[in-house]
């Protein structure tokens, strides 16, 4: 009989174990991590302790993914009020600045505008490439990898040639109206696969505040 034919007919035939419970204590099979034989039973709490060790393990990984989407939702809600207590534009760009630099570590960071009537002199309006633009309105979602996109290495001036990692977040209103642009010398600090989740909904927190401030 083949392996397979035997498992299938145990499979069948639960009752086996009952009518030769002798012959079942009996047999004895190698240890998992070797030097000796075992009994099944003995073979069967390995296995029930093994699961116990790999679920306990998996309830750790929640816990520490919940206890940081938490320590995130907390960033997000202090970045929240501050940007509802600021007095004008340049406030509200000030605080999105220290929040994402100070709160969740992102040395780089840079907004630009280019709203179609909205003008200003303060640094975020000035002029980007029509290049620059197209990228940014053909962004769906926020976008990490590890090299400046297009031209936008350019908006990080002397910062550039050291930065491994960036992140793009489109801001928008209907269409997308301006860019906030992430950047870290850490190669790791945003990678292609990472979740975008939180990016997205900072991008639609700022982008909300700016447009309030824009007229």
């Amino acid at each position: 009989m083949k392996p397979e034919d035997v498992a299938d007919y145990l499979q069948q035939h639960p009752e086996f174990f009952e009518e030769y419970a002798d012959t079942l204590a009996e047999i004895y099979i190698p240890h998992p991590h070797g030097g000796r034989t075992i009994s099944i039973s003995e073979r069967q709490i390995l296995t029930l302790r093994e699961k116990s060790k790999q679920l306990e393990t998996k309830l750790r990984e929640i816990i520490d993914f919940g206890e940081e989407n938490d320590a995130i939702g907390e960033k997000i809600h202090r970045l929240t009020l501050a940007l509802l207590g600021a007095r004008d534009l340049a406030g509200a760009l000030s605080v999105i600045y220290l929040s994402l630099r100070d709160d969740f570590a992102v040395p780089h960071v840079v907004v630009r505008i280019w709203r179609s009537g909205a003008a200003s002199d303060l640094a975020e309006f000035t002029p980007v490439s029509n290049t620059i633009r197209d990228f940014a309105a053909s962004l769906a979602q926020p976008y990490c990898c590890p090299h400046a996109m297009v031209d936008t290495g350019t908006l990080f001036g002397e910062s550039a040639p050291h930065l491994r990692s960036f992140s793009y977040v489109p801001l928008r209103d209907g269409e997308v109206f301006g860019l906030l642009a992430l950047a870290s010398e850490d190669p790791q600090r945003f990678y292609p696969d990472m979740g975008t989740l939180y990016l997205k909904r900072i991008g639609e927190l700022v982008a909300a505040s700016l447009l309030c401030r824009l007229g």
